[in-house]
């Protein structure tokens, strides 16, 4: 078992996207990691205890909502000690909305509230990520590499 984890949600393939440019740059530097994607695998939020890193990725919903698959997951992570965890969050969204990938902000803020050690910023993509939003994605996953002890 690796001790990364990149857990992400996607309805329109934008933040599945994203989660393949961090998860090949794990891969372009021969770091194992997990992969887990809401709509095929069950997850619970006590499985990421295993893990020193987790990477999460998620489409903000309507007007700055969580998506409905990852709900229960949110509530299962209030019950959770991340203290020595380390955390990201990374999402892609429309800034039609007035809340530009709130969901992005409320799962850090969770992360945060249970004790993770977080990425001190957060990935968020209007739409698909180009350009520079490619390299903050690639940012994360060699953040999070090097808070766990897997250096790049």
């Amino acid at each position: 078992m690796s001790n990364i984890l990149v857990l992400y949600a996607s309805v329109s393939g934008n933040t599945e996207m994203m989660a393949r440019i961090i998860i090949d740059t794990f891969k372009n530097r021969n770091v194992d990691i997990d992969v887990k994607v809401f709509d095929e695998d069950r997850i619970e939020a006590k499985d990421i205890l295993q893990y020193d890193g987790i990477l999460m990725g998620l489409y903000t919903w309507s007007g700055g909502e969580l998506p409905f698959e990852v709900e229960d997951f949110y509530d299962g992570v209030s019950d959770l000690d991340l203290r020595g965890k380390v955390c990201g969050v990374f999402g892609s969204g429309d800034q039609f909305y007035d809340d530009f990938c709130g969901a992005v902000d409320i799962m850090y803020e969770q992360f945060e509230d249970v004790g993770a050690t977080m990425i001190p910023y957060k990935v968020k993509v209007d739409m698909d990520p180009e350009g520079e939003e490619i390299m903050e994605c690639q940012r994360l996953a060699e953040e999070v590499c090097q808070l766990v002890g897997k250096g790049v």
